[in-house]
């Protein structure tokens, strides 16, 4: 039944012997400082089984972090943190890329000593931010100016370097979700009138420069792009996502990176509305690569999209929080465990919910 989940696939010069992603997953085990923790050397390693894991999102400066004891990748702290989890996951035999991220306004001054966030426009995202002092309402962010472009493509650059340090097998450019990319790519946070707003082409050419900048390091082999094409993400909108998400593929198409994610959720979503058109089949016709479908799939409807061509491979996001081999259950037609804890587990430090979840060997043996 799974069977079409088994078939190796290649993602630029990356193989995977299986089409089973792991997704990216803000856990929140970093220190405050952003350097991760040995925690997270044991949660990539017990999934490290996946064709392929995309890590959870990383701050590529301070300006652009605003989420508490997430990860980031701008100082050599940080980079020798990171050492030891891609060391293990290539021990284990599995293959790791990571995601890098600009939160844009999502990110709350108190992250930036009391100075406003940055995004396209002067605008403000609805609904709280997490601090550590508490959820405090998010605060209208300031425009990047012109002038302030090539340092943020400089921080970009240096991430990549930085992750190509760190001995990671390639980098993921965190363009959806209502982030910083996003927010420049939809009409509805970008009202900009230079050459980075008014129409689709101009309203992409930041996700162009940053996936530019991301080859020039890594080459686009080993460069993949998450995008949210559908629906409102975090106050983040388009009034015509077709025109706008088929301009970023056809330019991701030309710029060949090695794989597109594409972030569409189901009823039970973190993001987005789901009544609005899904633009897959259009992104699908225009950006020739594998593509990546991540949206609260079952192992059966993963199988289905993967064996009719609608997608190349499946990512998984919450399976793998209570389900480190979740490949092999998939293979074996096993049960899931369930979150336990959720969502407080999600988030908070500690083993509780993040590596104390058995194996199914683990599990047989305790009965046993």
């Amino acid at each position: 039944m799974h069977e079409p989940l088994f078939q190796p696939v290649r993602f630029g010069a990356i193989e995977a012997p299986n089409r089973i992603v792991m997704a990216p997953l803000t856990r929140g085990r970093a220190t405050a400082e952003g350097v991760p923790t040995p925690i997270m050397i044991d949660y990539y390693r017990q999934r490290a089984s996946a064709g392929l894991i995309i890590s959870e999102a990383t701050g590529i400066s301070r300006e652009g972090l605003g989420w508490p004891s997430a990860p980031g990748i701008w100082n050599d702290e940080q980079v020798a943190a990171w050492k030891p989890v891609t060391q293990a996951v290539h021990e284990a035999g599995g293959r790791i890329v990571l995601q890098l991220w600009h939160m844009g306004r999502i990110v709350h001054p108190y992250f930036l000593g009391g100075e406003p966030p940055v995004s396209a426009s002067a605008t403000r995202a609805p609904g709280h931010a997490h601090t550590p002092e508490g959820t405090k309402d998010f605060e209208t962010a300031r425009p990047l100016r012109l002038d302030e472009m090539p340092r943020l493509l400089d921080d970009y650059t240096r991430a990549a370097e930085n992750a190509k340090a760190a001995g990671f097998d390639g980098v993921q450019l965190h363009a959806a979700n209502g982030y910083l990319i996003d927010q420049f790519l939809r009409d509805g946070t970008n009202l900009r009138d230079d050459d980075y707003g008014g129409t689709p082409q101009n309203r992409v050419r930041l996700l162009r420069e940053v996936t530019e900048r991301l080859i020039a390091v890594w080459g686009k082999e080993r460069v993949s792009v998450r995008l949210s094409p559908n629906g409102d993400s975090q106050g983040t909108d388009d009034s015509n996502p077709a025109a706008t998400f088929g301009e970023a593929a056809r330019v991701l198409q030309e710029l060949g990176i090695s794989f597109l994610e594409l972030r569409q959720p189901g009823p039970e979503g973190t993001f987005g509305n789901t009544d609005v058109p899904q633009q897959d089949a259009l992104i699908r016709s225009i950006y020739k690569g594998p593509l990546v479908l991540n949206s609260d799939y079952t192992p059966e409807a993963a199988a289905a999209d993967v064996a009719s061509g609608r997608a190349d491979a499946i990512s998984f996001g919450r399976p793998f929080i209570s389900n480190p081999d979740l490949v092999e259950r998939i293979a074996q037609g096993a049960h899931l465990n369930p979150n336990k804890g959720v969502p407080q587990t999600w988030y908070f430090p500690g083993e509780a919910g993040y590596t104390d979840y058995p194996t199914l060997a683990e599990e047989a043996a305790a009965v046993e």
